[in-house]
């Protein structure tokens, strides 16, 4: 068994503001018991439009940034996963990267966004690169098994199968969930879903207004909402265990059961 903590607030032009506050809440969430703290897409920066800006911010995975979370999960003894924009060498693009971070190790998982939002207004593909596919990358915290995934790529059931593949007992989703007619209700659907069709448990960090639509959420196996924060800035806590997950399974062996794999477009 092992303490998940979500860290909700609302990034925006000033990285270390955004340092502080996501240092605030997981000092919160080790002082709780957490063993690993979720924060939210673009936890680094955040913009009220995708231009240039994430582009003219953006800092490579040893820059000032991660460094400083690096640091931080050494000294609270935690792991830690967050989204910052990435430089890209060479290009004016960014990746739109997940970076887990370990107790004195440093960088242990990445995920670079796979789809990109080009959706409801918004195109996300104007500053950032779409991730290349290659085998997700996981890491381990008391023998469970942690995924990384993108907010948008919620919306690809395939993407968080492939992370269940690769060996995931949780999936950490951070996310910037635009705010919009229907979205809160898309994201707590599509939050459940994948935790209910993959029987695994889903952490999922979004930001909060202006930019998000809050809801950050943790779900178990058979879609039951285990810990919540609604629009407030906070963290919650959750206990994810693989006793849980071989009892959902027992009931529910849809991934035994499943005649379909997944391959790559």
């Amino acid at each position: 068994m092992v303490d998940v903590a979500i860290a909700q607030y609302a990034p925006g032009l000033d990285k270390q503001s955004n340092l502080e506050q996501l240092t605030k809440l997981a000092s919160e969430a080790a002082e709780s018991g957490a063993r690993i703290v979720v924060a939210p897409e673009y936890a680094m920066f955040t913009a009220p439009s995708m231009d240039s800006r994430f582009v003219l911010t953006a800092e490579s995975l040893d820059g000032e940034f991660a460094s400083a979370l690096a640091d931080l999960a050494t000294t609270l003894g935690i792991h830690i996963v967050a989204g910052i924009n990435e430089a890209v060498t060479g290009s004016d693009k960014i990746s739109n990267t997940l970076v887990a971070l370990a107790p004195k190790l440093g960088v242990v998982a990445i995920y670079r966004k796979l789809h990109l939002y080009d959706a409801f207004g918004y195109k996300e593909s104007d500053v950032v690169r779409a991730g290349e596919i290659h085998d997700p990358e996981t890491f381990v915290v008391e023998d469970v098994r942690f995924g990384l995934q993108t907010c948008y790529d919620l919306r690809f059931p395939e993407t968080t199968r492939r992370i269940v593949d690769a060996g995931a007992d949780v999936l950490l989703l951070p996310a910037e969930w635009v705010p919009g007619p229907l979205k809160e209700d898309h994201w707590t659907t599509l939050v459940r879903a994948r935790a209910i069709e993959n029987t695994i448990y889903v952490a999922a960090a979004d930001q909060c207004a202006p930019a998000g639509s809050g809801a950050s959420m943790i779900v178990d196996p058979m879609g039951v909402i285990v810990a919540s924060l609604g629009e407030r800035v906070g963290m919650a806590t959750a206990t994810v265990s693989l006793e849980r997950i071989a009892e959902v399974r027992m009931k529910n062996p849809a991934l035994e059961l499943r005649r379909f794999g997944v391959t790559a477009r």
